[in-house]
């Protein structure tokens, strides 16, 4: 026979993870309930208290359980923030390697271009006069560093929040986190805050005027000059070194 690899022998402790992940994803057990005690797991499965305690820390790294000194563990009760949130330090790696930021500028286009052209298609009158007013802070803080990049952050939740997908809204967060960086850097370029503000409008009137097409056209000429503005920034950095 050909192309035959060697079955595995699996670990007694990679069993016990599959049992009790059935469990969990079943609804044996829903989140915050807590698990049997390490000693009634090693009984039911015919196994020692290591073999447990190897299955219960993996799947804590899957994010499946929370575990405290002294407690029973615990079913993780998951949100998209906490989901978001375990990716952080790996995200913050990336950004530090060469091609890091840039990769995460070109998910971030992809990600609110996306967003634009949905809330185009579904935001009610309600959605567009709570961007109304972020768009008219957004305008009066032109001028002002600090509250132009805490207006100009607002805008974009707005346009997350419009959905009212929690996944959305928890990425959009993640991400604003992540590309601080960026956004300090690229709005102190000359004349940036004013670029960012008619792209806003042009984006805002888009999603008013029900076009998709013309948000997500609007957002991503946006987005690539939000990034020109920080290479351009970076690069005088580094001649001036």
């Amino acid at each position: 026979m050909k192309d035959v690899t060697p079955i595995r022998r699996r670990k007694l402790y990679e069993e016990i993870v599959e049992r009790i992940e059935h469990a969990i994803l079943s609804g044996e057990y829903a989140p915050g309930d807590a698990l049997p005690p390490e000693r009634e797991l090693g009984e039911a499965f015919g196994v020692g208290r290591t073999s447990v305690r190897e299955a219960l820390f993996a799947l804590q790294r899957m994010g499946l359980v929370s575990i405290s000194n002294g407690e029973r563990a615990k079913v993780s009760i998951v949100t998209p923030t906490i989901l978001v949130n375990d990716l952080s330090g790996v995200a913050r790696h990336l950004l530090s390697q060469s091609n890091g930021v840039s990769y995460f500028q070109q998910a971030r286009t992809l990600f609110e271009v996306g967003l634009a052209q949905l809330a185009a298609m579904i935001a009610v009158e309600d959605d567009i006069s709570q961007l109304r007013d972020l768009l008219e802070k957004n305008r009066l803080a032109v001028g002002n560093e600090q509250e132009f990049q805490a207006t100009d952050v607002a805008f974009h939740y707005g346009l997350a929040q419009i959905p009212k997908n929690p996944i959305f809204t928890a990425l959009h967060v993640a991400v604003v986190d992540w590309l601080t960086e960026q956004r300090t850097i690229s709005i102190r370029a000359t004349g940036s805050a004013e670029a960012a503000f008619r792209a806003h409008e042009r984006i805002f009137k888009a999603v008013s005027n029900k076009d998709p097409v013309e948000a997500g056209e609007a957002m991503r000429e946006h987005l690539s000059q939000v990034a020109a503005f920080y290479w351009k920034a970076m690069d005088e950095n580094t001649t001036k070194d």
